[in-house]
């Protein structure tokens, strides 16, 4: 009986051993596959660096050949300075470097970017370049020589040695705290000389355009693990539970501290809710439920009303929907501050609604708690009509409301808002209320129009 049984079972085993080895090859052959990907993203994220930061101390160089009195010629030569930093600092983000201390060369090149920016944009027959900003320039020049050579040299380990960068993940992301890597030395190294390097004279421009939030923004004293699970209990509506998780993150530094509260979902089914405050004030940051939603029995409007109202509950006051959006049937509502019938766009708010039974699923505050402070509103020197001027004729407008932006200076400007139509396409543009000057225009889509027309009407 055995023996029979052996024999009818033995093909099907082999069969089973042949297609776990089928089975585990191709498995092997997508993840090599899937490295191979990533590590020529890495090598070309590299070696764009290289080619950047060559290219930046070329362009300074070139910039200060230039006589000063050309203002047109050190204006094109600082777009392109400016140009070339930004993209050095795009191929940084795409390098496996997160865990790695890079933060001075990060901010080195982010000041560069905007005193560069900054300078490129003023109109130089008024101001010309002062001496201590050429001095500037000059070190800057010298800086990124230095930066150059050591980025070179990595390179150079790299190509002569095959040096993959998907061991300097693995190493990184190890809890080994001694890294024996070449690329990881020659960071380390470049970071440590831009941390040597004296305090520069930015100017004005010494705040950063991807300027960094601040704890000092903040209000309040610093929350307790246990007055940050109040917060979260007090924000559901639920009663206390042993089950409620409070974890602090951010260790020692004080600009990255905030508590995560996890809560249980009742139905197992679905995930956790999760919230996350502000050590410094107990602000929430953002609060998020997750479910398939799988119909939509209801529309965007009907959406915004249960957001405001929401908003209203937990005293976010003076909030009007700015714009709509809706993906899988979940609707995502941004909502602005208004003051004095003004809409300020910095202190903006998300809320999302699933559109089957109207549930609020989420609310994304970060930008609202960070941009809160007094304001002093003034009047617009010029008129709605005035500033209408500054549109193409051909532009039929729908709709105008005054409205404090961030321009591309990170500085706020009262601006009027115009929503208008031209060439089939729906666009929102900001002019400068007091120089008429065009601050940023937008493409938008028919239901962030429709936003902006049922602001209008509730004003």
């Amino acid at each position: 009986m055995y023996k029979r049984l052996s024999i009818v079972m033995f093909p099907f085993l082999v069969i089973a051993l042949i297609g776990a080895c089928v089975w585990g090859y191709l498995e092997h052959q997508e993840k090599n596959t899937i490295l191979i990907k990533a590590e020529n993203q890495y090598q070309r994220a590299f070696h764009d660096l290289s080619f950047h930061m060559d290219k930046l101390h070329t362009e300074l160089g070139n910039t200060l050949a230039v006589n000063e009195t050309s203002s047109s010629s050190y204006r094109k030569g600082l777009v392109n300075v400016w140009r070339l930093t930004s993209q050095a600092q795009s191929d940084i983000t795409q390098l496996p470097l997160m865990l790695l201390p890079f933060n001075k060369t990060e901010d080195f090149l982010a000041n560069m970017a905007n005193f560069s920016y900054k300078m490129s944009v003023r109109d130089m027959t008024k101001q010309p370049l002062t001496q201590d900003e050429v001095k500037t320039l000059n070190t800057l020049y010298n800086h990124s020589s230095e930066i150059t050579q050591q980025i070179r040299g990595v390179q150079e380990k790299v190509i002569a040695n095959n040096l993959r960068w998907m061991d300097v993940e693995s190493a990184l992301a190890s809890e080994n705290e001694v890294h024996d890597n070449a690329i990881i030395d020659g960071f380390t190294i470049v970071d440590k000389k831009v941390g040597a390097y004296d305090e520069l004279n930015w100017g004005t421009s010494g705040v950063t355009v991807f300027s960094k939030r601040d704890v000092k923004m903040l209000s309040g004293n610093e929350m307790t693990a246990d007055q940050i699970k109040q917060k979260a209990i007090q924000f559901l509506g639920i009663p206390d539970s042993p089950s409620i998780k409070v974890v602090q993150n951010g260790g020692n530094a004080p600009e990255h501290q905030s508590y995560s509260v996890v809560v249980p979902s009742p139905d197992k089914a679905q995930a956790d809710i999760q919230l996350d405050f502000t050590k410094k004030g107990g602000h929430l940051v953002y609060f998020m439920k997750s479910r398939d939603v799988p119909t939509a029995k209801f529309n965007l409007r009907q959406a915004r009303d249960v957001a405001n109202e929401f908003l209203d509950q937990h005293e976010y006051k003076n909030m009007s929907a700015v714009s709509y959006d809706q993906y899988q049937n979940l609707a995502t509502i941004h909502f602005a501050k208004r003051e004095k019938d003004v809409t300020i766009y910095p202190e903006q708010l998300t809320v999302k609604v699933a559109l089957d039974n109207l549930e609020v699923m989420g609310l994304q505050a970060t930008e609202y708690i960070y941009s809160q402070k007094k304001r002093e509103i003034g009047q617009p020197k010029m008129t709605a009509d005035e500033a209408r001027k500054q549109l193409s004729a051909n532009m039929k407008v729908s709709g105008q409301t005054l409205a404090v932006i961030k321009n591309d200076l990170d500085e706020e400007v009262l601006c009027y808002e115009f929503i208008g139509t031209m060439n089939k396409n729906i666009y929102r543009i900001f002019i400068n209320a007091d120089m008429g000057l065009e601050e940023k225009i937008e493409t938008i889509r028919q239901e962030q129009a429709q936003a902006a027309q049922d602001q209008k009407k509730s004003m």
